[in-house]
């Protein structure tokens, strides 16, 4: 019998962060993100991108009865939708239209906090769990981390949110021997009580899962698409269709899981490559061969009474360069520096109650900001230049640690006027005593505060 085939797609911008100054800290208003340059990128993608592959995906899946894709669009794309991309987000609504495109769950701003916070991580998965049931009408069953990072505990900890399913790297060093083709679960074991009270209390769906399942990529098979395709010294150049459902059919299994950037259509593979032709083509040999493409919830539903593997992962892995560890975003000490000092404000940032102070720590959460800080040479490091829209990874870490900067003084003089108001309100007699000059200082911090707006806005 033919194998499934699941195609999952990632969809993602970053908020590119702006040439904040030292001399500009504490002045004006949080001005962090390039809006000028996000929306050139965000539009420049569009064109190549996203909105020629949804029309070419939306003519796929209502012309062949067995082809149906997945994605997962980070909630920071789908603000940067409603504010540069109104077009693009229709697009993707159409697909959900069609019936047959799941949307999976992600952390909301694609950070990194699975690794750093399970409240903030369990918070952001709510949030987008419930940006995806807003504007799609769906309630993701499957969750897929920030680039794939995997391990044990992260299994159960998204089945204690109530996914029944989980996506991750087919990593060779664990599969040993074996093929990511089939379906894999964790070993069993129980989390700590702190994790699962914490988890209980921010749970993204109704219930918890009984079991979870675990898709692995087929990155050999994947990674031909997203990065050999139109590569000319490839011994597999040119790539057709005919030749590539010869290699999926090959590799036996259960399921083919080809997981790839979304970006791969057109912005990484330019059009003149002949990659929307490729795809094109897919599901007509697909159906020829009698390959079904499914949903990752439907190629659980389809083998999760088979025999299923363990996939004992006990250190984090991801999808990202050869490595596929944390090396990519955590792999030299500007990038570890970084990612401890954002973290260690969430205490003070939720004390303040204040939503736009919130949402501005999160969005300096999102991956790509670490990224761009790697030092790494040869092929992985030619892949992080690539993506990065700075001169240098220490470009990326001066502007990071400048907008970190002013957001730890915004914060204290946040949580100062917070304790000053509790202070006056607490002492009536005494409030009536104080001076308009000290009635002036007192409430300036907090009308300096109203009036932050964020830059941009993006939800």
């Amino acid at each position: 019998m033919a194998p499934l085939v699941t195609f999952y797609f990632q969809v993602h911008q970053p908020y590119r962060l702006r040439d904040l100054r030292i001399s500009d800290i504490g002045q004006g208003e949080p001005d962090y993100f390039d809006a000028e340059k996000n929306r050139a990128i965000f539009r420049k993608v569009a064109e190549k991108c996203y909105l020629p592959a949804n029309r070419l995906m939306l003519e796929l899946v209502q012309q062949y009865p067995e082809f149906q894709i997945a994605y997962s669009l980070s909630g920071v794309f789908l603000d940067q939708c409603r504010e540069y991309g109104e077009d693009v987000l229709e697009s993707f609504r159409q697909l959900a239209h069609t019936g047959k495109v799941e949307f999976l769950a992600e952390t909301y701003y694609h950070s990194l906090s699975s690794l750093k916070s399970v409240e903030e991580f369990a918070l952001q998965v709510r949030k987008h769990v419930q940006t995806i049931q807003e504007l799609f009408g769906q309630t993701p069953q499957v969750f897929r981390n920030t680039e794939l990072i995997y391990r044990n505990e992260l299994a159960h900890i998204a089945r204690l949110m109530g996914f029944r399913g989980i996506i991750a790297e087919g990593a060779d060093h664990l599969l040993r021997g074996r093929s990511p083709n089939d379906l894999f679960v964790p070993p069993q074991f129980r989390l700590p009580r702190s994790i699962e009270t914490a988890v209980r209390k921010i749970r993204p769906l109704s219930r918890r899962a009984q079991d979870i399942h675990i898709l692995l990529k087929n990155y050999r098979l994947s990674d031909d698409v997203a990065f050999r395709f139109s590569d000319k010294s490839w011994v597999g150049f040119p790539l057709h269709a005919d030749t590539f459902t010869d290699w999926l059919t090959g590799s036996g299994g259960h399921t083919v899981n080809l997981f790839m950037d979304y970006e791969t259509f057109g912005e990484h593979q330019w059009a003149d490559t002949g990659i929307f032709d490729f795809l094109r083509a897919l599901p007509r040999v697909w159906q020829e061969r009698g390959i079904k493409a499914a949903t990752p919830s439907q190629t659980i539903e389809a083998w999760e009474h088979e025999h299923t593997h363990e996939y004992d992962v006990h250190s984090f892995i991801s999808w990202a360069d050869s490595e596929r560890d944390l090396s990519a975003w955590q792999g030299n000490r500007i990038q570890s520096a970084a990612i401890d000092a954002v973290y260690a404000l969430e205490r003070q940032v939720k004390e303040t109650g204040n939503p736009l102070l919130l949402d501005i720590w999160r969005r300096l959460q999102t991956s790509d900001h670490f990224y761009y800080m790697s030092t790494k040479y040869w092929s992985d490091g030619d892949v992080h230049k690539y993506f990065s829209p700075y001169d240098s990874p220490y470009e990326a870490y001066r502007r990071y640690s400048h907008a970190l900067c002013d957001l730890k003084q915004r914060v204290a003089a946040a949580a100062d006027a917070t304790e000053e108001r509790t202070a006056v309100s607490s002492q009536p007699s005494a409030r009536l005593k104080v001076s308009r000059l000290q009635k002036q200082h007192l409430h300036k911090p907090a009308a300096d505060h109203s009036k932050l707006k964020a830059s941009p806005r993006k939800s």
